[in-house]
């Protein structure tokens, strides 16, 4: 029986309460293994930081098993829902932005249905005076022609789902264009 293509698993939800993120993670892996890949959380890594450590090296370390991770994984499906901003969460659009640099094909979904230039407002100009990019897209159009670029495609909400940042369905569709790719 021929390995499970791994698939890392991007998005905010690193950041949610341990319940919230267990309860998503599980559902993410369930979905995945019904379609015969391995989900890999970016919290699967066996790393230990002491709170002796002085904080950047930390983080320089859960960075380092992080990039360890994804080079395990053969794709991508990131949770690219605005994340305490109108964009995705940057440490998750990175890792999208990482494996595609490395050929991996990248999925993703969002579950705020507007485009990048309504969540940023009514003008064409921020409040110093800067264009808003618009072109119709979920996102910044790098993210979204990258995951297009890739193979990949960013699935958009019509409906809410189970919880605020992510939908059981909307994922599924994300798995299944992943195993037709």
């Amino acid at each position: 029986m021929a390995k499970p293509k791994r698939i890392y698993l991007a998005g905010p939800e690193v950041f949610f309460p341990a319940e919230d993120h267990q309860t998503i993670v599980a559902e993410k892996k369930r979905l995945l293994r019904e379609y015969g890949f391995e989900g890999v959380d970016p919290l699967d890594t066996e790393l230990v930081v002491s709170d002796d450590e002085a904080k950047p090296a930390r983080g320089q370390q859960i960075y380092q098993a992080n990039r360890e991770l994804m080079d395990s994984c053969n794709a991508i499906i990131a949770n690219l829902t605005p994340f305490r901003s109108i964009s995705a969460d940057p440490g998750t659009v990175f890792e999208v932005g990482y494996m595609i640099g490395q050929g991996k094909p990248a999925f993703g979904f969002t579950m705020d249905s507007r485009c990048y230039r309504e969540r940023a407002g009514s003008s064409s100009l921020d409040e110093l005076g800067h264009t808003i990019e618009d072109f119709e897209m979920s996102d910044n159009l790098m993210i979204e022609g990258g995951i297009s670029d890739s193979g990949g495609q960013l699935f958009v909400a019509e409906q809410p789902g189970e919880h605020r940042f992510f939908s059981a369905e909307l994922f599924r569709r994300c798995v299944r264009a992943l195993a037709h790719a």
